[in-house]
């Protein structure tokens, strides 16, 4: 019986120098040479570096691309810009804001589209039709007035439109002011 009494003190002696042995080895855990992952590390450091990284190539990304459409845009400009209609005999894929002075006429290449802003002109043609309303779904002779916001197109070349006052109009096709 005593040496019963002996291996149950010597096995409970072992489970407590294993145990305090396993606590010792714990409590070193942590230090600076191999720190614990905490829940304000991750919050106040971690995620922060992160979303800082992401920002960071966002904006990177962002500014590639806003290049990249600048250049695209650029070249488009130039492109409606090497076709536009200026009075030279080009045809304009976009409407040009014309001013004309009292007395000054437009003359229109086939398929020239105009619009009356504001002031006063007349149809300016040697056959009927002069223009066609395509807002009012009409035709304007020779000498009719134009109607303020309509649509006009010349469907043959040598119509177009005389300034009574001085007017502004907006023309998409060939065209000559004289």
């Amino acid at each position: 019986m005593k040496e019963r009494k002996w291996t149950i003190r010597l096995a409970a002696a072992g489970l407590v120098a294993c145990t305090m042995a396993g606590v010792a080895l714990a409590a070193q855990q942590g230090g600076e040479g191999d720190p614990l992952v905490t829940l304000s590390y991750l919050t106040d450091t971690f995620a922060p570096s992160i979303l800082e990284q992401v920002d960071d190539k966002v904006e990177e990304r962002e500014a590639a691309l806003k290049k990249s459409l600048q250049a695209v845009a650029d070249g488009y400009a130039e492109d409606v810009k090497a076709a536009g209609g200026t009075g030279s005999g080009e045809s304009s894929p976009v409407y040009e804001v014309v001013t004309l002075s009292q007395g000054q006429k437009l003359t229109a290449g086939t398929s020239c589209e105009i619009l009356l802003r504001s002031g006063t002109a007349t149809c300016v043609s040697d056959s009927a039709p002069g223009l066609v309303d395509m807002t009012g779904g009409g035709t304007l002779a020779n000498g009719g007035a134009l109607t303020a916001n309509h649509l006009y197109l010349a469907t043959i070349a040598g119509r177009g439109v005389k300034a009574s006052t001085a007017v502004t109009v907006m023309v998409r096709g060939d065209y000559t002011i004289s």
